[in-house]
């Protein structure tokens, strides 16, 4: 709520219109609670750092964090979240589905195969150093670990 002189900028209004109304002078308004009003309505008093030095957002807005990360990536021609299922061969227990992860366990979802070979998703927790088999279907996964490993969320400062 805006405030002049201590009293809210609705009070001060309607005052004077009833004084005004009635025929009362009005109480002038400290110019002062004006002017400390005005300047929060003053663009001159944000500040531009981390911009451009003309006030221009760079290339990327106002994007910050994780987001920002992701279109850093791909101003490289790299997915930062590849959210794409993988695909590939029908696992077996001779040559397994691998399955990339940055850490040593993963969800998985197994759907079988293609057309009539599909199923309803089964989902597991694949982990480091096992294979497993799709109760449903049969096909067999095993876990390759691409990244620092440990276990997922254990990068995370808080």
């Amino acid at each position: 709520m805006l405030r002049t002189a201590g009293r809210s900028l609705s009070r001060v209004l309607h005052t004077t219109v009833a004084q005004r109304t009635h025929g009362i002078p009005p109480v002038p308004v400290p110019a002062a609670g004006v002017l400390s009003s005005r300047r929060w309505f003053n663009a001159s008093g944000f500040s531009l750092s981390g911009h451009a030095a003309s006030g221009q957002l760079d290339e990327f807005g106002i994007a910050t964090g994780a987001e920002r990360e992701e279109l850093e990536y791909q101003r490289q021609g790299k997915k930062r979240f590849d959210l794409d299922p993988p695909r590939g061969p029908f696992g077996t227990k001779e040559a397994p589905a691998v399955i990339e992860s940055n850490y040593d366990e993963r969800v998985v979802g197994c759907s079988g195969g293609i057309g009539e070979d599909e199923h309803d998703v089964t989902w597991f927790t694949l982990e480091k150093g096992q294979s497993f088999e799709c109760p449903v279907c049969t096909q067999v996964f095993e876990l390759k670990v691409i990244g620092p490993g440990g276990k997922p969320g254990s990068d995370e400062h808080h």
